[in-house]
């Protein structure tokens, strides 16, 4: 299996990096939206905040047209 990252606000995303995760901090809309474009290799599934997952509800396919799992925490 790939890695995981958490993409969203710091808030919400910095502790998963205790379990293993990639952090990928993005406070707004724009950076969400870059950082799914930038993806780092070998990234399998992304743990969502409510706002990235929002964010990206018209975002195309991260890089290579690659889809990686998504999961969007609980408010």
């Amino acid at each position: 299996m790939g890695r995981v990252a958490a993409l969203g606000e710091r808030s919400r995303v910095a502790g998963l990096a205790l379990a293993g995760a990639v952090v990928l901090v993005a406070d707004d809309p724009t950076a969400v939206r870059r950082i799914w474009r930038t993806l780092p290799d070998g990234v399998d599934l992304v743990i969502l905040t409510p706002a990235a997952a929002e964010a990206l509800e018209s975002a195309s396919a991260a890089p290579g047209g690659r889809r990686p799992l998504t999961a969007v925490m609980p408010p």
